[in-house]
């Protein structure tokens, strides 16, 4: 059985896409609070930004369903 403290586990790498999502949320938040206050930041940096955060959330959101289907399917199964 391996051990908790793995570094190349899935809850790592888990972990690490979270971020990376979180991440990008916060430079959308960043980018288009800089639009708002007038700061010089081109419009189309704004839009790619909020578009890689929109991408990454669904596509973050879609692996938690299929993960959520595997679960149940497994729960599922005769032993």
């Amino acid at each position: 059985m391996q051990g908790a403290g793995q570094e190349n586990g899935f809850g790592t790498y888990l972990k690490k896409a979270l971020n990376e999502v979180n991440n990008l949320q916060l430079e959308s938040d960043v980018a288009t609070k800089k639009l708002a206050a007038g700061e010089k930041i081109e419009l189309h940096e704004v839009m790619i930004a909020s578009q890689k955060a929109s991408v990454s959330m669904q596509a973050a959101l879609e692996i938690r369903n299929k993960a959520v289907e595997a679960y149940q399917e497994i729960m599922r199964m005769q032993v």
